[in-house]
């Protein structure tokens, strides 16, 4: 398989599968090894960006996935303006900021640091995709973990978690660093929308 084979293998699988796709998927069906798929993806990634083409590709962790251009996003929001999901609210941005700087953690930790109940709120972002399952503690009753998915990576522009804001304190009362949590994720959201906000992927809805 030459190198413009490749390119449009790799085109149409991401713009297909409208998700991440992990990398050694594409190895296994492409029969490549990861240096050869990395530096083609990111050799076209750089040709979209370059080109000012409407469509990106981006690196999210181990996995790869085809968007739409974030200055494109006015545009693409006035088609698709009845199919965009609400905005995050207060309380759940300030449960996904605590899963976000401290995961895996519990929904009993959750509570603790926010002092309320949050079996709803923890249940929506499991419906947006925002968080996932990520196994049980080893304690007894075994309470379920949650960890953030590379749908929270995609909506704040993120390629990995250590692209986080950091805190400005390690040191303050945990109801204060929830706060400054929920703050430090609220400025990235923001940043996002100054820049056109998310892109949406191909062929999906905007996460």
């Amino acid at each position: 398989m030459d190198l413009k084979e490749l390119e449009s293998a790799i085109e149409g699988i991401l713009f297909a599968a409208g998700e991440p796709v992990p990398v050694e998927r594409l190895c296994l069906t492409l029969e490549q090894d990861r240096e050869t798929v990395d530096s083609v993806c990111q050799r076209m990634a750089d040709s979209y960006r370059y080109e000012r083409r409407g469509i990106r590709l981006l690196r999210l962790e181990n996995s790869w996935q085809m968007c739409s251009a974030p200055e494109q996003a006015g545009y693409i929001r006035k088609v698709l303006e009845n199919r965009k999901p609400a905005k995050l609210s207060q309380p759940a941005l300030e449960v996904l900021a605590i899963i976000a700087y401290f995961q895996p953690v519990t929904r009993a930790y959750i509570e603790q640091v926010r002092g309320v109940d949050s079996s709803y709120t923890v249940g929506l972002l499991l419906e947006r995709e925002l968080i996932r399952e990520a196994g049980r503690l080893a304690v007894p009753g075994r309470p379920m973990q949650f960890r953030t998915t590379k749908t929270f990576l995609r909506a704040f522009g993120l390629s990995s978690l250590d692209e986080l804001p950091e805190l400005p304190s390690a040191t303050q009362e945990e109801a204060q660093l929830a706060l400054e949590m929920e703050s430090a994720l609220r400025r990235l959201r923001e940043a996002e929308n100054a820049q056109a906000s998310e892109a949406e992927p191909a062929g999906g809805e905007e996460a």
